[in-house]
């Protein structure tokens, strides 16, 4: 079984192996390393990469808020990490405030609680799949209003119950068959309610209820792929509204797929198949983020990105290029490390495409998701498809814009799936590794 790696990060040397100590024992944790400071945190973070970071909220040099800072610079850095945040504060305007920028990925635990019941392994494997997570004391806290009132309507328990699941207001609205004004209001005057009816030194309540409802609404209606899988910036672009109509832009499409998938899952014990793909799907996020790219989405194996939208980008063809490139170096990577526990190696075939596609939030008012539509991107699907056994295969139109600064060896003009029209392809010879098999054969997925 594939462990979740963890760094520990805490001034305080006797919190700090305390904590090791404790997650020493389950097996299914491995402490990678310790930090003791902002500095030492992001250094070691990018040195050792793992999968969770475990921090007090303060720490050297100014003992205010540099643990959860240096989180979110490690995030910055390698997008996906979890973050577990110990704390002995059990004031729910820390946690909120925590997760007021987007909650995937984040845990907020007491210190004094972190041995109680597994507690902190489990806030551990949650963030590492990409959950969150508060610690249950907090929770209470944050609803005690609501319990102390005792007298909600059904009308409002249920709207309560839904504003908890993080549903947007649009979506509560369909599922009531009312207007969005109307749910709004509704839930204004609840939260009122409980503010008014908040024992004495609740007074916060109604502030603290609100940031709780404005971080599980920026988690669900924008997604995880708006949260934090698209470049810095980009996920604001859309709320704030500039994404909500269909744009014609001209991108560069990325398709990859693990060659030979279903074979290696039938002989690989799926809890070791998943700890190797998500080992793999952070290695290519990063590959693409670090070109600039958006992730659009992961189907199993599969990977789709885009460069060139939702933001346009100039330099859309060599940016593509170059992340397919990273994208084979960091899974070559991967796969020496899987070597040495005699586990299976993923190869990887690349398929890139540029030209004009639509790209729009498209969907229902429950859920919409960042879309391209377009022959482009099927083109890139059929170019993923050459490129077998492995390597990378682009079309005519992505060799021009990349530029001369790529050595391709021309496929010639190919028919492909679904086109009665033929297209030009050529096979990216990335290093002289990828030399060694012409990728025109046939292979196995």
């Amino acid at each position: 079984m594939e462990r979740i790696t963890v760094l520990l990060a805490d001034d305080n040397l006797i919190v700090r192996e305390g904590v090791r100590a404790l997650l020493s024992r389950d097996p299914a944790l491995d402490v990678v390393g310790v930090a003791a400071d902002y500095d030492e945190l992001v250094s070691r973070a990018v040195e050792l990469r793992p999968q969770v970071l475990v921090t007090d909220i303060r720490m050297p040099p100014t003992f205010q808020n540099e643990g959860i800072d240096a989180a979110r610079e490690v995030r910055g850095r390698l997008p996906g990490t979890g973050v577990v945040v110990l704390s002995q504060y059990d004031d729910p305007e820390y946690a909120v405030g925590l997760l007021a920028g987007g909650a995937d990925g984040y845990a907020y635990l007491l210190k004094d609680r972190v041995a109680d019941s597994g507690l902190l392994g489990r806030a551990i494997r949650e963030v590492a799949a990409g959950g969150s997570m508060l610690d249950p004391v907090i929770v209470r806290e944050l609803l005690s209003p609501a319990r102390a009132d005792g007298e909600l309507s059904a009308e409002d328990d249920d709207l309560l119950g839904q504003i908890a699941e993080g549903r947007s207001v649009k979506a509560v609205a369909a599922a009531r068959g009312e207007p969005p004004e109307a749910v709004n209001a509704a839930i204004e005057r609840l939260f009122l309610g409980l503010a008014r009816d908040a024992s004495v030194g609740r007074q916060s309540a109604l502030r603290r209820l609100r940031m709780l409802h404005t971080a599980i609404l920026r988690r669900e209606e924008h997604g995880e792929k708006l949260s934090r899988l698209l470049p810095s910036g980009v996920a604001e672009r859309l709320r704030s509204g500039l994404g909500e109509h269909t744009e014609r832009l001209v991108v560069t499409v990325l398709m990859s797929d693990v060659r030979g998938y279903s074979a290696i899952a039938e002989r690989t014990d799926p809890a070791v198949l998943a700890g190797q793909l998500n080992a793999h799907r952070r290695a290519m996020n990063a590959a693409i983020l670090s070109g600039g790219g958006t992730v659009m989405q992961y189907v199993g194996d599969a990977v789709m990105a885009v460069f060139g939208a939702p933001s346009p980008l100039e330099d859309h063809g060599p940016r593509a290029v170059r992340a397919a490139a990273g994208m084979h170096l960091r899974q070559r990577e991967l796969n020496r490390e899987w070597a040495a526990r005699g586990a299976a190696p993923f190869d990887l075939g690349i398929g890139l495409c540029s030209g004009e596609v639509a790209a729009a939030l498209l969907g229902s008012e429950e859920r919409l998701e960042y879309t391209l539509v377009g022959d482009t991107v099927n083109l890139a699907q059929r170019m993923q498809d050459l490129a077998r056994p492995y390597g990378t295969v682009a079309a005519e139109s992505t060799v021009r814009a990349a530029g001369d600064a790529w050595p391709w060896k021309p496929l010639g003009s190919r028919v492909v799936k679904g086109r009665t029209t033929p297209v030009t392809a050529y096979h990216l010879l990335e290093t002289p590794d990828d030399h060694r098999t012409d990728p025109t054969g046939s292979g196995d997925h």
